[in-house]
């Protein structure tokens, strides 16, 4: 089989219009499930049980003494919050946009002389931010949509003996709305720009230095997504968990209220973070590891014989293509035949959609390897390559992703060992927890670093630079999928969270917290991904950042070289740098919203007996939902400047080896740091949830050992939510600057101040 230019078109074509489909059809499902109507009887407790009153916002009570808001009125608080965050950060986006759209155009065009290129980088680099603005507002936008409707999806399936399979149903639905959406509008947007960027050089279709040149210019599309990854991941992390500290904190440590009662100021500010970290923000992450994977590959090939190859060039395309149609066939059949009735269900049948999904994708990775490329090529660095040497790459990421989302799974998910002895060491208190913890986070590194290696070799060794870019699409071929399990986290922790503040039965937040922990344990899946992705992204466009400096002669660049050297120290530190930015910007917002929280539990009244009547209390959320957006917003100013102009400072000043240096130690570093401290803060949530379901026999929620369990989880929260998973982006966006700005830095040697020293 050969792929002709039309082939590639058509497959690139109605893969993206299949991913679109699919989600609207996800979207209509979803949106079917009214919550509006009159859902007392999801309300109604199912078997006899004893319940705390619950009372919020200055309802009057029920007969029954229970005060409750309406399912519609909540969503519509959550939904007011996350809109609001991301209309202020969309403004902050977009000045941003406009003031770096700027500079690069400025800077390239007076290095290259070539104006019209610039222009061409500068038009990709909006391209690739608007669409993964657009991507991100989609995943925001349905999730906050299926969070109350899995929570009444539950509730009305209980007594049909549904529960878990219809809340299940709507969470998964909700995320693959955004995993088909981005994936498949990243497909067919970057293929809109390589057909325009051709037409601009046609006249040189036969030139090499005129590909080199379209796909520099190409990797402005990754860079744009990259750079809304960095705001939406940040801003996001710090939003959900200056959130989510402070609830726990004032709320449930000090006032001894649940998790989510409606009571707590911070309640709705907690459930909109969810949204706009874990959704908006993570989508945009993996939007642009997919980008950037993709222009890295192309970047790599047009420096090879492959350069006119049309359907060569774009087999990071059909490799995304194609994972769409794997990833439908998933995330349709996997269900049919496994179904989620029970509790123990669950996770197997997120863990289904994984492995069945890399299963299929393999044998689809061998026919476009073969379809696609010659018999034997070069390319990169590497002589004499074979096609099947090209799917042993791809194939080798894609199950490497596998087996680091399973060791993540291995080491968050309370059904195994590890988190279980973080919780019962909560039997001597907090600081045991907080060791435990922090051990298992750093074991964790072990399994997924020896994956990333063993990749990394047989990538290096098989097709240069360009096998390790193709790794990375490997571990991202089935994207839609990763995204469908990762944002089914988040929507599921909100309806936990809906299902306590409207008022239904304890048997619904039961089955919404089993969600939840298995989401929490996806959600850490889903930053292994991230994570590994981003390891290989980073160095493939430290591949395509070399070839573009030094030629396409080999790696030459000397690690004893001093500027090197120096630089490998200084990139070593800084994901140290940017996590303690991130994870103090946490610290500070969370301590005004305990600040806000305290406030207002002042005006409780307090009865004869000591007790607080929050009968009459109002809980201001708006004031908590501002706090939480305010302090994001400007906290996120210091972390993204450093990640953005450090390459360029540095390129500029100490030359290209120097640079070079800072790429490779921050990637050396911070892939251990995101992996531990992602993990960690994973474990100890999961630790905290097996304790509430009763895993360690006579403790219950409230008791001294639950308390330390909460205070692990606080610890974790800025870890596993802001600088963890933020330090994926530091590391590739690092990369991806350094790729485009690449042309208009100094040649080796020249560097400002390193002519002088």
């Amino acid at each position: 089989m050969t792929f002709s230019e039309g082939g590639v078109t058509a497959l690139i074509v109605t893969g993206s219009i299949v991913g679109l489909i699919t989600a609207a059809v996800f979207t209509k499902q979803i949106l079917s499930i009214n919550i509006h109507g009159d859902h007392d009887h999801a309300k109604a407790p199912l078997v006899a049980s004893e319940r705390a009153p619950i009372q919020s916002a200055g309802r009057a009570a029920n007969e029954d003494g229970e005060f409750h808001m309406e399912l519609h009125e909540i969503a519509q608080h959550i939904a007011d919050g996350a809109n609001a965050f991301l209309t202020q950060e969309y403004k902050v986006v977009s000045v941003f946009m406009a003031l770096f759209g700027l500079l690069l155009f400025i800077v390239l065009g007076a290095s290259t002389h070539d104006w019209g290129r610039a222009a061409l980088t500068v038009f990709a680099f909006i391209a690739g931010a608007v669409t993964s603005i657009i991507s991100g507002y989609i995943g925001m936008s349905i999730a906050v949509r299926t969070n109350s409707r899995t929570a009444l999806s539950a509730a009305q399936g209980l007594r049909a003996g549904r529960g878990y399979e219809l809340a299940y149903d709507t969470s998964f639905k909700g995320g693959a709305v955004m995993g088909f959406a981005l994936v498949a509008l990243g497909l067919i947007v970057l293929y809109i720009l390589m057909q325009l960027f051709t037409l601009h050089w046609k006249e040189h279709a036969t030139d090499k230095d005129a590909a080199r040149a379209m796909y520099e210019a190409l990797a402005g599309y990754g860079l744009g997504g990259s750079s809304i990854a960095l705001f939406g991941r940040v801003g996001g992390g710090i939003y959900t968990k200056a959130a989510d500290v402070g609830a726990d904190l004032a709320g449930k440590v000090e006032a001894g209220l649940k998790e989510d009662d409606p009571r707590n100021p911070a309640v709705i500010a907690d459930n909109v973070g969810d949204n706009v970290g874990d959704i908006a923000g993570m989508g945009a992450d993996l939007f642009g590891s997919f980008a950037e994977s993709s222009c890295a590959a192309m970047v790599i090939a047009s420096q090879s014989e492959l350069f006119s190859d049309w359907a060569a060039i774009s087999f990071p395309l059909l490799i995304t293509a194609a994972g769409i149609f794997v990833s439908l066939v998933t995330a349709v059949g996997v269900p049919m035949i496994k179904k989620t009735r029970t509790q123990q269900d669950v996770e197997p049948s997120l863990k289904y959609q994984l492995i069945v999904s890399t299963v299929l994708m393999t044998p689809v990775i061998f026919a476009l390897s073969h379809g696609v490329f010659p018999s034997t090529f070069d390319i990169s660095t590497a002589t004499d390559v074979k096609n099947w040497h090209i799917f042993f790459c791809v194939a080798i990421g894609l199950w490497s992703g596998l087996f680091i989302g399973l060791t993540t799974e291995y080491y968050t998910s309370h059904s195994y060992e590890p988190v279980r002895e973080v919780s019962r060491a909560c039997r001597t208190g907090a600081a045991t927890n907080i060791i435990y913890g922090l051990a298992l986070g750093y074991k964790s590194t072990i399994i997924p670093v020896f994956l990333l290696a063993i990749t990394m070799y047989v990538g290096l060794k098989l097709a240069g630079m360009y096998g390790i870019a193709v790794a990375a699409l490997g571990i991202l071929s089935t994207l839609s999928v990763s995204l469908a399990i990762d944002g089914y986290g988040p929507i599921c922790d909100n309806a936990g969270g809906i299902a306590e503040m409207s008022g239904m039965p304890e048997e619904v937040r039961e089955i919404t917290d089993s969600l939840d922990a298995a989401g929490n344990t996806t959600a850490a899946i889903g930053k292994g991904f991230a994570i590994g992705s981003a390891a290989l992204v980073s160095l493939a466009l430290f591949g395509a950042f070399v070839t573009i400096v030094f030629g396409n002669n080999g790696v030459a660049v000397d690690i004893l070289n001093p500027f090197t050297f120096a630089g490998l120290l200084f990139g070593a530190m800084l994901p140290y740098w940017f996590s303690a930015l991130t994870m103090k910007s946490v610290g500070k917002a969370a301590y005004q919203m305990v600040d806000e929280v305290r406030a207002q539990f002042a005006n409780v009244r307090v009865g004869p007996d000591g007790t607080k009547d929050f009968t009459h209390f109002r809980a201001d959320y708006k004031r908590c939902v501002a706090i939480s957006t305010k302090a994001s917003l400007q906290e996120m100013i210091a972390p993204g400047l450093l990640v953005l102009l450090s390459p360029i400072i540095v390129g500029f000043f100490f030359g290209v080896n120097a640079l070079a240096g800072v790429l490779v130690g921050a990637l050396v570093s911070g892939v251990q740091m995101a992996i531990s401290a992602s993990n960690t803060g994973g474990a100890w949530d999961n630790a905290k949830k097996y304790i509430e379901a009763g895993g360690i026999e006579g403790e219950r929620k409230g008791g001294n050992v639950h308390k330390a369990a909460v205070i692990g989880d606080t610890v974790g929260d800025p870890l596993k939510d802001t600088s963890g998973p933020s330090l994926n982006i530091l590391i590739k966006l690092m990369a991806i600057i350094s790729v485009v700005f690449g042309p208009s830095f100094f040649a080796p040697g020249n560097g400002l101040l390193e002519r002088f020293l």
